[in-house]
């Protein structure tokens, strides 16, 4: 079993390119079955491996409290790494045909209004330390609606300032062109020519946003300094980078944009993912009509 899993990662690696993170998640996942199959089952071969089997496994992790998301996240670990051992005649048949994937209550994505957003950036003290910075990244976040590790690995090359488009690399490392509006080109602008020069070291790369140290900002630390400006702007509301991207597709579709489009520049493979903004305007024009219409 160790062995078939050591070889389809090498194969998520390789051959299909997907990230780390996802590598790991599904290392994990498969881990802990075939950890599970050789503790209760004495089972340290996939052949040996039934539907009812997976169907125990799947009901223990159940009944401990794992969330249906994380159960469905799970079972498409064992659907295509089971779906790859039948390919390569490992196993004769692929065990997870006929397993279900879990239903999913969907919950409609937490957004600003656009003052609120307006409200997040124009708080931003430009002249504090770092200000230009953070301010240029908040902009970019909700200008282009990308994700944190997107933001973190954007690079001064795959920037074109005057088309003001940015080259971003996703999930699976599948690139896209995403437009970059006027204040946020402006906001990095005046970060580019002034601070970030000032952060730069000898072994600095060519991302756009760097520490103190001159290396690249991670993940973790654009989220603290998400949170520490939205503190500062006296907003209620729970603020951090992701919720500026459902903001971002939020507003594009209120105002008139195409799904389509929206599902492209978030970088969404499946248009199911993008249509729940669909839900959330439906949502925000209820509202309206009951605030406003006389009879509503």
């Amino acid at each position: 079993m160790e062995q078939s899993i050591e070889s389809f990662i090498r194969f998520l690696a390789v051959e299909r390119g997907l990230s780390d993170n996802y590598q790991l998640s599904t290392q994990r996942s498969l881990g802990e079955f075939a950890g599970w199959c050789a503790k209760k089952h004495k089972i340290d071969n996939p052949r040996q491996v039934t539907i009812s089997i997976l169907s125990e496994y799947l009901g223990e992790r159940k009944r401990g409290g794992l969330a249906a998301s994380s159960i469905k996240l799970i079972v498409v670990a064992l659907k295509i790494f089971f779906r790859y051992l039948a390919s390569k005649g490992v196993i004769a048949r692929d065990p997870t045909e006929a397993l279900p994937l879990p239903r999913i209550e969907r919950y409609l994505p937490e957004t600003l209004n656009e003052l609120q957003v307006e409200q997040l950036i124009e708080k931003i003290d430009t002249k504090a330390l770092h200000g230009l910075r953070d301010r240029a990244m908040i902009e970019l976040l909700y200008a282009s609606g990308l994700r944190i590790s997107e933001l973190a690995n954007a690079r001064l090359e795959n920037f074109a300032a005057e088309e003001g488009i940015l080259r971003v690399t996703g999930k699976g490392n599948k690139t896209r062109l995403v437009p970059v509006g006027r204040k946020a080109c402006e906001a990095l602008a005046c970060y580019l020519s002034t601070e970030r020069p000032k952060l730069v070291k000898r072994r600095t790369g060519s991302e756009i946003f760097l520490s103190e140290r001159g290396t690249k900002l991670t993940t973790v630390r654009i989220w603290q300094i998400v949170k520490k400006h939205a503190k500062h702007s006296g907003l209620e509301a729970n603020i951090y980078p992701h919720l500026l991207r459902h903001s971002f597709a939020t507003h594009l579709l209120s105002n008139g944009a195409d799904l389509r489009i929206i599902q492209e520049m978030l970088g969404h493979a499946d248009i199911s993912t993008t249509q729940v903004y669909t839900h959330v305007d439906q949502q925000r024009l209820k509202a309206v009509h009951r605030q406003f219409h006389p009879r509503a």
